[in-house]
């Protein structure tokens, strides 16, 4: 099972998302593709921005959510987010918390995060993370 990052869901709302997206996506197993709840957060928000939010959340609901399993942060995750985050600002490599509870998310489920923002990602420990953009 992969972690889809906001970025990459974001990806897919577009007109035409990229069809290496896409070409990734239709060669996973069923039931294999999740996102954190922290992306949901992060959907909402960005929707709720607009004029027009109720119709994209709508969109983002029916044609991409339904399709992914939506993975919480209890005390686990947020034990070792606060641990990680603690860790990188003592090494001057701090990222978003958000960034952080999603890394420790998958690290905790044993999952690759998919994004194209690998740059952020790989400075969580031990973290797998992959670019299906590229």
């Amino acid at each position: 099972m992969v972690l889809l990052d906001t970025n990459i869901v974001s990806h897919l709302m577009r007109k035409r998302p990229p069809s290496i997206l896409i070409d990734k996506l239709h060669g996973q197993a069923a039931g294999t593709l999740a996102t954190s709840c922290i992306c949901i957060m992060e959907l909402r928000h960005g929707a709720a921005r607009l004029h027009d939010h109720g119709l994209l959340w709508g969109r983002i609901e029916r044609d991409i959510l339904q399709w992914l399993e939506i993975l919480p942060v209890g005390l686990e995750e947020a034990l070792l987010a606060g641990d990680i985050l603690a860790h990188l600002r003592a090494k001057g490599l701090p990222i978003d918390v958000e960034d952080v509870l999603i890394g420790a998310t998958a690290l905790i489920k044993g999952l690759t995060v998919v994004t194209d923002n690998i740059k952020h990602f790989q400075r969580i420990p031990n973290l797998q993370v992959e670019d299906w953009l590229k």
